[in-house]
């Protein structure tokens, strides 16, 4: 029986930190959390880089073009989608999430997925920090298990 499990190991991991401008109030404390995580786990700062998107339905085209190049080997998507007067939130919200995971799948490269879905900015300030935490710091705590976790599983066969 073989077992594998991730670390949080970020030496020599290079990270880059997709982040929506939009609601730039909740996700300038996401980034702030990623950015924490990461060097509490030993990424260095020369190997962050940080790409601001317009908002949360960019962010899939961004982190693809990231993890394609080759230059990184994880990504953490960063976002706030709120719930507004209709439902273009469960739209943005929704493609946002298929578009992240068709870029990790297509790539082979982690995508991490800290893009809250809200009703209120209260409920995403919350999780921006507050009483539930800071979703950044989470994702990037999943980035890097996934990029350890991956390296220990075989290759695929051409």
């Amino acid at each position: 029986m073989s077992t594998y499990v991730g670390h949080l190991r970020g030496e020599g991991i290079r990270v880059a930190l997709a982040c929506a401008r939009f609601n730039d109030l909740v996700t300038e404390r996401l980034l702030a959390g990623a950015r924490d995580g990461l060097a509490r786990h030993g990424v260095d700062e020369a190997s962050i880089t940080v790409v601001w998107a317009p908002g949360a339905v960019e962010l899939p085209l961004v982190a693809q073009r990231l993890a394609a190049a080759g230059e990184v080997d994880a990504v953490i998507a960063l976002g706030a989608v709120i719930r507004g007067a209709t439902d273009h939130h469960s739209h943005v919200g929704g493609q946002c999430a298929a578009g992240l995971q068709r870029v990790a799948l297509d790539t082979g490269i982690p995508v991490a997925f800290a893009v809250l879905t809200t009703d209120t900015l209260d409920q995403a300030l919350e999780r921006a920090g507050a009483k539930a935490g800071n979703k950044g710091y989470e994702a990037a705590e999943t980035a890097l298990e996934m990029v350890d976790l991956l390296r220990q599983l075989p290759k695929a066969s051409p």
